[in-house]
């Protein structure tokens, strides 16, 4: 396989990772909340939603190191 066609591949899989990712997140789940509606404030992650919000981290750092390399080698 040709390294373009891999950095390609890592692409599509990472961003597919990360969009699952986020979407796994759920910081109040209203609708409401998303625009300022909630009076609740988080600010310490525990567990496996300290686990998710680290991976997303990983993948987004992936996500944008192979789009830069792509740019580089092709």
């Amino acid at each position: 396989m040709n390294i373009g066609v891999i950095l390609n591949i890592t692409v599509f899989a990472s961003a597919i990772l990360l969009v699952l990712l986020i979407l796994l997140q759920q910081r109040g789940a209203s609708l409401g909340s998303g625009f300022g509606g909630s009076g609740e404030l988080n600010t310490e992650r525990r567990g496996l939603e300290r686990s998710l919000y680290n991976a997303t981290i990983v993948m987004a750092v992936i996500f944008v190191l192979s789009i830069l390399s792509i740019l580089i080698v092709l």
